[in-house]
């Protein structure tokens, strides 16, 4: 028997309905429930060892004297398992119109996966809904095929749509790693240095070049610190002291402290900017390049190793085996072409408003201007986020522009 209860939630309409059950003697074989707006959907398969069409009236007696609608259905087939979603699809917007959620639909319909739940995750800073699918097959063909499909969808319809395995690798993710220029801030270190030289315009273009891919990083950033020399070193607290966080930001890294997750910054900046606002998010590793300094002033030169492209996946890897963390529980998050292995290495790589280049080979990208969006992305939701917030005494949203 397939029995389905609607009307407005109350107190007491679950004890009803379950009462009248164990009075009829019914063995419980599966129960889904859901309330949207003060509105009770709750289904119950179970099985009768006695006549269904007498538990049929009972129950349809027993529900009325709590106000709620009820059908039932009565087969002899024995009921199939229960489906397991291969897939997990987030799509999230500001807003996500009715236009856009189709869209999503009609993409994953023609590729043969039938969603098998949905639920709302998010209501702040963005909506986010949360599609449970299952595909064809679960192979990474169907994840090729799933996520090129709907990046079309998200760029027609305005919306951020991220597609990830379901099950228990969705939930083993233990290690965030995240870019710092544009991303963890705002903003570029290195061009607010150049600021203080009267060179910020000459800085901003290599930097740009070199986030699109159309310059070596390496040679880029040497070129950018030239412009540095002859500073005085106390320009470096000076910016230091000025960095502003990424919306969102604060929020990301103490909810996923929270939750047990090693979180770290890799970046092309520089370590002595950077470390103060490591201490005080209590980040777990960092790694950034350092400026030469003779006699007190900035010499134009880096000295050590220049974390590149590869030097930053190389780093995510040196995190993840710091904290025992296989690479593929591991997360990172970045805006520039020099962020693709990183990305790319990561069990998730997100690209978080970020140049063509990263988006392309990135399993997710987020095109609104809020770090804690990609919590909704980890399965996290807003009201589990608020939730925690407030048994410290903090909760607050701050209007939107």
């Amino acid at each position: 028997m397939l029995i389905t209860v609607t009307g407005a939630d109350r107190p007491g309409v679950s004890s009803v309905l379950f009462g009248v059950l164990a009075r009829n003697e019914l063995s419980i074989l599966d129960v889904e429930q859901v309330v949207i707006r003060g509105r009770l959907t709750l289904g119950v398969l179970a099985e009768a060892h006695g006549d269904p069409e007498h538990v049929q009236e009972v129950v349809e007696q027993a529900m009325a004297t709590v106000g709620m609608t009820v059908t039932v259905e009565i087969t002899a087939t024995p009921p199939a398992r229960p489906v397991l979603p291969t897939h997990a699809v987030v799509v999230l917007g500001a807003p996500i119109t009715a236009r856009a959620l189709s869209a999503v639909a009609a993409a994953l319909a023609s590729s043969g996966a039938n969603i098998e739940t949905i639920r709302g995750i998010a209501d702040y800073p963005v909506t986010g809904l949360e599609l449970l699918v299952t595909a064809p097959s679960d192979d990474d063909a169907a994840d090729t095929r799933l996520r090129t499909d709907l990046a079309a969808v998200a760029s027609a319809q305005g919306v951020d749509v991220a597609v990830e395995r379901a099950g228990i690798a969705r939930r083993s993710k233990r290690l965030v790693v995240f870019d710092v220029d544009s991303t963890l801030v705002q903003g570029e270190v290195i061009e607010m240095l150049a600021a203080r030289a009267g060179k910020e315009a000459e800085v901003a273009a290599v930097t740009e070049a070199a986030m699109r891919g159309e310059l070596d990083f390496e040679q880029s950033l040497h070129r950018r610190v030239e412009a540095l020399a002859g500073l005085p070193a106390s320009v470096i607290e000076d910016v230091g002291a000025r960095l502003q966080l990424t919306p969102g930001a604060r929020t990301t890294i103490r909810t996923l402290k929270r939750l047990g997750y090693r979180c770290g910054v890799v970046s092309g900046g520089f370590t002595a900017v950077i470390a103060p606002l490591a201490a005080e998010l209590e980040l777990d590793f960092v790694r950034a390049n350092t400026l030469e300094v003779v006699d007190g002033r900035l010499t134009g030169r880096v000295v050590g190793e220049v974390v590149d492209r590869a030097a930053k996946a190389r780093s995510l890897e040196e995190f993840a085996a710091a904290a025992g963390v296989p690479i593929g529980e591991t997360v990172a998050v970045g805006d520039g072409a020099n962020d693709i292995d990183m990305l790319s290495a990561a069990g998730l790589g997100i690209a978080f408003n970020a140049k063509p280049a990263l988006r392309e080979v990135a399993d997710a990208a987020l095109s609104h201007p809020y770090l804690d969006a990609i919590l909704f992305f980890l399965g996290i939701t807003r009201d589990e986020i608020e939730a925690a917030d407030a048994r410290d005494g903090h909760v607050r949203r701050v209007p939107l522009a």
